[in-house]
C-alpha cells in the first residue's frame, strides 16, 4: 500500500516585536499610536483553537494598515482574558506587535525605540517566528 505524506510550511514573513508591560492593551495602543504615528485601531479578536478542554481562546487584536507603504500592523495580546497563552513558551510577554510586508530595517529600529521609550513599557525586542513551537497560533 502506498503512503503519502504531506508536508506542509507556515508562511512566516513578517517581523515579530515582543512588548513586556503592564499597561493595558487600549493604552498601550495609545501610546504606540502617539509616539510613532501609527493608528493601531481595534478590530475582531484573534481566536485560536486549543485542545480541549480549552477550546476557543480569544486575544485581543488592533490594526492598521498604511497605504503609502503596503505594510500591515497588528498589536496581539499574549494573554487571553479566559486564561491561556497565544505563545506559551513566551509567557513573560504581554503584547507582540506583528509586521507584514516591513522593508526597512532603519524603520524597524527606529519603532523599536519608540515603543521601548513608552515610560511603562519594559522591554520591546524583536524575535524570530521560526524559533517558536507556537508559531502556528500567529498565522491569520
Amino acid at each position: 500500500m502506498n503512503k503519502v505524506t504531506l508536508k506542509y510550511e507556515l508562511d512566516l514573513d513578517f517581523v515579530l516585536l515582543a512588548i513586556t508591560s503592564p499597561l493595558k492593551d487600549y493604552r498601550l495602543c495609545y501610546f504606540i499610536n502617539k509616539d510613532s504615528g501609527l493608528k493601531l485601531r481595534k478590530v475582531d479578536d484573534h481566536e485560536v483553537w486549543m485542545p480541549s478542554p480549552v477550546g476557543r481562546i480569544y486575544f485581543s487584536r488592533y490594526a492598521y494598515f498604511s497605504d503609502i507603504s503596503d505594510t500591515e500592523y497588528y498589536l496581539l495580546a499574549n494573554k487571553a482574558v479566559d486564561g491561556g497563552f497565544l505563545i506559551p513558551e513566551m509567557k513573560q510577554c504581554d503584547y507582540f506587535l506583528l509586521i507584514r510586508n516591513f522593508i526597512d530595517d532603519e524603520d524597524l529600529a527606529a519603532l523599536q525605540s519608540r515603543i521601548a521609550g513608552i515610560p511603562d513599557v519594559v522591554v520591546a525586542s524583536e524575535i524570530s517566528p521560526e524559533k517558536l513551537k507556537s508559531k502556528e497560533n500567529l498565522i491569520f
